[in-house]
């Protein structure tokens, strides 16, 4: 698929058209096809939940190349069926940036009024969740990066990961939390200069990300955290 050049700025695609595009499995899709809508959901947690940069309405192709790569190395194995429970709770999602005010107070006056039997406390544990994660990645080497608190890197743009803050989430009692780690000089960051080595320009984020493992929490697992 290929935007309009209406919907496309450099190297940059506008969120709503892969929504409008992508937004919905046809019935009876074959294989292709749900590679193809698989990239793009892909591409739309990376550029609107997990990284996203100051543009706000747009998300950047450059991790396209890297997501084909992966399938061209086979991917993870065992699929036997394809499962768009999570891809559901995207198919509603149209950001604009004329309403961010009122959405973001909106959402702030939900929270604030959520009650203890409001929250979902272990997420991803719920039934929901684990039917459509590839076994793969129950595996206790790769859950250990869950309990990692470290730098996730996407290109230019770095996250903290601070899973110390939210221990309830895999079954740990929450501490008093330390003050949350200030990075907003790095949450200025958009796809600009993309030419550049990251590995060097941000040579720090990238040691950190080497060394996880030494970053990985120890806590006890109880029956009501």
């Amino acid at each position: 698929m290929v935007p309009h050049a209406n919907q496309i700025q450099k190297f940059a695609v506008n969120c709503s058209w892969l929504q409008e595009t992508f937004g919905e499995l046809p019935e009876g899709a074959d294989e292709p096809t749900v590679r193809r809508y698989a990239r793009a959901y892909i591409m739309m947690l990376l550029g609107t939940q997990l990284f996203v940069d100051k543009s706000g309405n747009r998300i950047h192709i450059m991790c396209l190349s890297y997501i084909a790569r992966l399938e061209d190395m086979g991917g993870p194995t065992g699929y036997d069926t394809f499962s768009w429970l999570l891809a559901s709770r995207w198919s509603g999602h149209n950001p604009t940036a004329s309403e961010k005010g009122p959405r973001v107070t909106i959402w702030r006056l939900r929270i604030n009024l959520l009650l203890v039997g409001d929250f979902i406390w272990m997420p991803y544990s719920s039934p929901d969740i684990l039917q459509v994660v590839h076994s793969e990645i129950l595996e206790p080497w790769h859950t250990a990066l869950l309990r990692c608190v470290m730098a996730l890197i996407y290109f230019a743009v770095i996250e903290w990961h601070q899973i110390n803050r939210v221990l309830p989430q895999l079954g740990g009692v929450q501490p008093q939390p330390q003050p949350a780690l200030d990075i907003d000089f790095l949450m200025s960051k958009d796809s600009r200069g993309v030419d550049c080595w990251f590995p060097y320009n941000l040579q720090f984020w990238h040691l950190h990300w080497e060394s996880r493992a030494d970053h990985v929490l120890r806590f006890d697992v109880v029956p009501n955290p």
